[in-house]
This record gives structure tokens, C-alpha cells and sequence, in this order.
């Protein structure tokens, strides 16, 4: 009982093709490559993105008296 030869994880393998289908596990595959990357990109920060993914917003102050005018 030592560990799997490569005959056990063959048939396991088949089995999971089996019950999921190539399909699901494509996507499935492709889904946690989209995560890994999105991962990636937000551990990198805000101080590496290019500055046109940056906005800058202009607006005017106007001050008020005590009277509120």
C-alpha cells in the first residue's frame, strides 16, 4: 500500500473525464488561469499599471461665508 503507480492515477483520470467531460474541465482550467493572472496583476499594484489607466477628475471649490452664501 505504498503509493499510486501510474496506472492508479490513469484510472482516475478516466474517471474524472467520465463524470465531468473535457469540456467542463477545459473551462474549468481556462477559469483558473483567468484567476491566477488577475491575482498577479493585483498584487502588483497601483504604482506599476501605465498612467493612462489613471483618471484624474478637475473640479471647483467654492467657499462659503458663515452665512452660508
Amino acid at each position: 500500500m505504498g503509493s499510486f503507480s501510474i496506472w492508479h492515477w490513469l484510472i482516475v483520470l478516466v474517471i474524472v473525464m467520465l463524470v465531468f467531460g473535457t469540456k467542463k474541465i477545459g473551462n474549468m482550467g481556462s477559469d483558473l488561469g483567468t484567476a491566477i493572472k488577475g491575482f498577479k496583476d493585483g498584487v502588483k499594484g497601483e504604482e506599476e499599471k501605465p498612467a493612462a489607466d489613471k483618471v484624474t477628475i478637475d473640479v471647483a471649490v467654492k467657499e462659503k461665508d458663515a452665512f452660508g452664501n
